[in-house]
């Protein structure tokens, strides 16, 4: 029904209750363990009418069947039980660094008996990874490099050597790219950014349009437990229903960032793809000049995370367990929705007081 729907409409009309007189306009929130005996969901670790509504809405953005999770990273974890044990996957040397701290434990308990690490901009030393692997891991955008794989040749020659490809979208969103279109099998998003986009709630979610796939994450979450708050749920559905509006204004907004930084004499190097509203900046005087730039802003605001209404910055290299391959000096913004023209100016004394 919804096919001819734009994605702005469908994040908007999906996951809502049927058009009956007396019928709620919003999907209610449903609160309870356990249901009368006779139908689904049964028991509340099986499913719950809150979790329906968002999973019908990301589902219908993305293209498959939707289920959502506890976290981000309870997402991560459900896609990567995919692989056999004692499979091998092939993820980027550089991406969001619980997924590859996740991975170094699975290589390093046997569960993963290889693990390859592959630049995912390289297309050819990707394809050339490929022979023997069980999952191809991708980012695209990846964290916080911005580097851009191509989905569409990747999932074929990953798909010609017997791989399962698990896509994270959470940078892009489905509202600039639809990895499941390009090939890809699973799509993982960290709902607690720009889906939910108010930096509220922590969620996550998987996405498939291969049957046999969905049957076995849904078990995997039912069994492992790692099912949402009923409460999240509907606190990111409501905020899903602005997602396209935010999107479109805070990408416009980093691409305007983007330009003028490539101009300022304070950054020698701005990433940006152009998909989405994160921008990575390297700053010409170093890791402690970087430093001093996240904590010298008023309106943006110092901290971990993306993809809410408000900006955030922070340099990336001073979690522990970042990938070495990202600069020392590399500032990670993720671009708000507030008035591009307050955002320059904080960020710009910002940068020429260092």
């Amino acid at each position: 029904m919804h096919e001819d729907w734009t994605l702005a409409t469908r994040s908007v009309a999906l996951g809502r209750p049927a058009h009956e007189p007396g019928a709620p306009v919003n999907a209610p929130l449903e609160l309870s363990s356990t249901y009368v005996a006779g139908a689904d969901p049964g028991y509340g670790r099986v499913g719950n009418r809150t979790w329906d509504a968002l999973e019908q809405t990301l589902g219908g953005l993305e293209g498959g069947r939707c289920l959502a999770f506890a976290s981000g990273m309870a997402a991560v974890a459900a896609a990567l039980s995919l692989v056999p044990r004692g499979g091998v996957v092939v993820a980027p040397d550089g991406a969001y660094n619980t997924t590859l701290s996740l991975l170094a434990s699975l290589a390093a308990d046997g569960s993963v008996r290889e693990l390859r690490r592959v630049d995912p901009a390289d297309t050819d030393a990707v394809v050339a990874a490929l022979p023997g692997a069980d999952l191809v891991w991708l980012e695209s955008p990846t964290n916080p490099l911005l580097e851009v794989a191509d989905l569409s040749a990747i999932a074929a020659a990953a798909h010609d050597a017997g791989a399962i490809v698990v896509c994270d979208n959470t940078f892009a969103t489905p509202i600039v790219q639809r990895p499941l279109e390009l090939g890809v099998d699973v799509v993982v998003h960290s709902v607690t950014k720009y889906l939910a986009g108010h930096s509220d709630v922590v969620l996550g979610a998987v996405v498939t349009d291969r049957r046999e796939l969905g049957e076995r994450l849904h078990a995997h979450r039912t069994l492992h437990g790692a099912i949402p708050g009923p409460h999240e749920t509907w606190l990111a559905l409501r905020g899903m229903r602005t997602l396209a509006l935010r999107v479109e204004r805070a990408t416009a907004s980093a691409a305007e960032l983007a330009r003028r930084l490539g101009e300022h004499p304070s950054v020698s190097r701005v990433r940006y793809p152009g998909l989405g509203a994160i921008v990575s900046i390297e700053i010409a005087a170093g890791a402690e000049a970087a430093d001093r730039v996240c904590r010298a802003t008023r309106l943006w605001t110092h901290a971990t995370s993306l993809g809410g209404v408000e900006s955030l910055l922070e340099r990336r290299r001073r979690h522990a367990n970042e990938p070495v391959v990202v600069p020392e000096d590399l500032v990670r913004l993720s671009v708000g929705i507030e008035d591009v023209e307050d955002l320059w100016r904080d960020l710009d004394q910002a940068l020429r007081s260092v």
